[in-house]
């Protein structure tokens, strides 16, 4: 979802690998053993996978409540020493991204239905 890609692209070969295997297995339908449930979000349908990398923070924040998809709501760099809180700005951005994945996911559905059958 919105620069998700693009911000994962960004972070250390050895972090993309981490975060990379766990969207994997959240495609699996598993769960990596370095996804948390993210606080602030009912249940555990919004997952954070977070590595460490020279002192700093990486995370990538997705949600597998839509079956036969996982969208990647957001990723950054925690570069603040100060607590492992998420910021607010981070936070409200990961809730209007859901949102939209929530649209996107029934509009896909949509699509889905209306596909003829190939045989």
């Amino acid at each position: 979802m919105g620069s998700s890609r693009a911000d994962v692209s960004r972070f250390p070969e050895e972090v993309k690998d981490a975060i990379g295997f766990g969207l994997f297995v959240a495609q699996q339908g598993g769960k990596h053993a370095d996804a948390k449930p993210l606080h602030g979000f009912a249940g555990a349908g919004v997952l954070e996978i977070v590595e460490n990398y020279n002192g700093n923070t990486c995370r990538a924040i997705y949600t597998v409540r839509f079956p036969g998809r996982v969208y990647v709501l957001n990723a950054f760099q925690k570069k603040s020493k100060s607590g492992i809180k998420t910021p607010s700005r981070d936070i409200n951005l990961i809730r209007a991204r859901l949102i939209d994945a929530k649209t996107i996911h029934e509009e896909w559905l949509t699509s889905q239905k209306r596909r003829p059958i190939r045989g």
